[in-house]
């Protein structure tokens, strides 16, 4: 039988509050209970939304074990009390997890095999560290296969710097301070807060609390405060816990539809996805990959850097998004990138990010009618980068 590709629609997302990894926020809180507040709550605000319509739950997360194992896609689907019917899986594409759990799902909704997904990512970087129980293959280093670099993402950032001389270490503080007073504006301008799900949390030692704001965020940071800071990847180097992501808990989610049984179910059709994108680099520079990944969906489009009006671009190091916009001539304060901040400030939780990265988008397209197209784009772990290019549903050229 012939087949059409049907168009995609992000209709909602939500995520938790960040927390930060150790003795933070989520501390004695489990991952997969995590997700499952986030599924109860896209369910809970798209009411439209009946439970047994949803055709698959993809939840990424970098450490699958523990609490982050089992399959957590279907366990989480489990535990949220979706019908038994709805199945799930479990996906890892490191620090672009739930991005790829958008993409995949996003694909099959476009073949015609889903109608209706959940896709999301987890990461407790808390109660699991990137690369616990990780046994790397000794021919990565006997056979030279990556530089040993490669595996520790702070020597990658610092590597990131040699190869772009010009990206100085008090650029890169400037752009991590900039991430922090965006975030504290938007947080003061009540921005941030309409993605978040309430997170009830225990403590042994403080009881039952509630998880409402993000934890990671520092607001009055300084260049004179971030210029006292050690760093710890190389002597005298440039790479620094203030303009790096720090260690963080987390969950996010998102509900994708074909445009057609959003439209049947009356849920929003916030943006429409439109194409993605995955590039390998050197591992041993993992931050420069969503130069190619970006390179590669544009030209598939013909479109050009000038035509994207909105970009959220996950700042796993400063240095990596300035490699990025350097690379395509855009100014270290382009207001097209991340208007309210991003990870330096408000946290990385690996696998979780990449739909936090979408809702940002989303809410933006609402409030900019006069921006047709936005990307997501994020480097990966071991060299890669992805890159999402979504089309605003709110286009006043839709009119």
């Amino acid at each position: 039988m012939p087949r059409t590709a049907r168009e995609v629609v992000f209709v909602d997302g939500a995520r938790t509050p960040f927390g930060k990894a150790g003795k933070g926020l989520y501390a004695e809180t489990r991952a997969d209970d995590m997700v499952v507040r986030v599924i109860r709550e896209l369910l809970r605000r798209n009411p439209g939304l009946p439970p047994e319509r949803v055709d698959e739950v993809a939840i990424a997360a970098t450490t699958q074990t523990g609490d982050q194992g089992l399959t957590i896609g279907r366990s989480a689907a489990l535990l949220a009390g979706l019908p038994r019917s709805v199945p799930g899986y479990a996906i890892d594409r490191m620090c672009a997890g739930a991005l790829t759990a958008v993409t995949t799902t996003g694909a099959g909704i476009a073949f015609g095999a889903y109608d209706v997904v959940i896709a999301g990512g987890v990461e407790h970087m808390g109660r699991h560290p990137m690369g616990e129980g990780v046994d790397p293959n000794p021919r990565f280093l006997s056979e030279k296969l990556v530089d040993p670099s490669a595996l520790v993402m702070g020597n990658t950032a610092e590597n990131l710097h040699d190869r772009y001389p010009s990206i100085t270490k008090e650029r890169a503080d400037a752009y991590a301070v900039r991430s922090q007073e965006k975030v504290a504006k938007a947080y003061a301008d009540g921005r941030i807060q309409q993605d978040l799900v309430d997170v009830l949390v225990r403590s042994a030692e403080l009881g039952f609390g509630l998880a409402t704001a993000d934890e990671p965020p520092r607001p009055g940071t300084t260049m004179e405060g971030l210029a006292a800071l050690k760093t710890p990847f190389r002597p005298h180097g440039n790479v620094t816990p203030g303009n790096a992501a720090g260690l963080n808990d987390g969950a996010t989610g998102a509900i994708l539809a074909a445009e057609d049984v959003a439209a049947e179910l009356g849920l929003d059709a916030r943006m429409r996805l439109v194409d993605f994108s995955f590039a390998g680099v050197e591992p041993e520079v993992m931050g420069v990959g969503p130069v190619p990944a970006t390179e590669r969906l544009l030209e598939r489009q013909g479109l050009g850097i000038a035509d994207i009006g909105l970009i959220e671009i996950n700042e796993a190091f400063a240095v990596q998004v300035l490699a990025f916009l350097e690379h395509f001539g855009l100014a270290d304060d382009d207001p097209r990138v991340n208007p309210w901040g991003g990870a330096i400030a408000l946290g990385h939780p690996l696998a979780s990010s990449g739909v936090r990265l979408m809702m940002q988008l989303a809410r933006h397209f609402a409030d900019r009618p006069d921006v047709r197209y936005g990307l997501t784009t994020m480097c990966v772990g071991l060299g890669m980068g992805g890159t999402v290019l979504w089309e605003n549903t709110n286009w006043e050229g839709n009119d």
